[in-house]
């Protein structure tokens, strides 16, 4: 391995929407868990690579340690522009997404088909929606949640990739244990009263959420923190939901919204 190529093979994969990079230990434990096809990982230390992986992830450890490739940290370095401590980054394929399968209760081609065993099947189990997500760490954490609760998978509007760097970051690489990708339009969701999974809106406005009301296959529609949910994904929705808070605080963090919700249903 050349390590004059790692610099802009690493610099164009950032910008491939079929790749996916992996920076940091625990992003690439996860996509290794959940079935990635990982194609490259480049480390400053295999022993200490090795070390991490027999404590954090044994499980993946000797497929780990047969992907690293150790490189000079003066290359490690440039490969990403916050190296991660870790001491290690890689390379994936991202997994195809069939949305409109998704949103039909079906299970999605690809993120965590493997991870069938657990909890409901994934047609009737609640599908997250971020309405044009701003933070890309936010973004990654609200995965990170949906995987946690075992959730269908996660759909985004806006011009954010859900699958950048710094969002399978905050997500620590479960995006692949779950479908994750990106809404065109929200026509795709269908008309209400006509659609497989009926939309619930989280709106200060709506009624207070009830756990055991909540339908299985919903789709859960988040806005942002300063922005909330548009009128027009407002005007489309099924029926609105709140989450009971102490009076005076006037809104929770996107993710932690999305735990709030996901964690009733899953506990309810």
């Amino acid at each position: 391995m050349q390590e004059g190529s790692l610099i802009p093979r690493f610099g164009r994969a950032r910008r491939d929407p079929s790749l996916a990079v992996l920076e940091g230990f625990h992003p690439l434990k996860h996509a290794l868990r959940f079935g990635a096809e990982v194609t490259e990982v480049v480390c400053r230390d295999l022993d200490a690579l090795d070390a991490l992986a027999g404590r954090l992830a044994p499980d993946q450890a000797a497929r780990m340690h047969e992907l690293a490739r150790p490189v000079s940290p003066e290359t490690f370095d440039q490969l990403a522009p916050l190296p991660p401590t870790t001491g290690v980054i890689a390379l994936a394929r991202r997994p195809a997404v069939d949305v409109a399968a998704l949103l039909a209760v079906g299970s999605g081609a690809g993120g965590g088909e493997r991870d069938h065993g657990r909890g409901h099947d994934r047609g009737q189990r609640p599908l997250v929606l971020l309405e044009d997500p701003r933070d890309l760490g936010n973004m990654g954490a609200c995965v990170r949640v949906a995987a946690a609760a075992d959730a269908a998978g996660v759909l985004t509007t806006g011009s954010h990739d859900p699958w950048a760097p710094d969002a399978l970051r905050g997500a620590a690489g479960l995006h692949y244990a779950l479908p994750v990708a990106r809404l065109d339009a929200l026509d795709a969701l269908g008309d209400p009263g006509a659609r497989a999974r009926p939309l619930l809106a989280l709106d200060p406005g709506g009624e207070p959420l009830a756990p055991r009301e909540l339908p299985p296959r919903a789709t859960l529609a988040f806005g942002t923190e300063r922005y909330g949910l548009s009128e027009e994904l407002l005007a489309r929705a099924d029926a609105r939901i709140s989450i009971p808070m102490r009076a005076g605080v006037s809104s929770l963090n996107l993710a932690t919204s999305v735990a709030a919700v996901l964690f009733a249903w899953r506990l309810a």
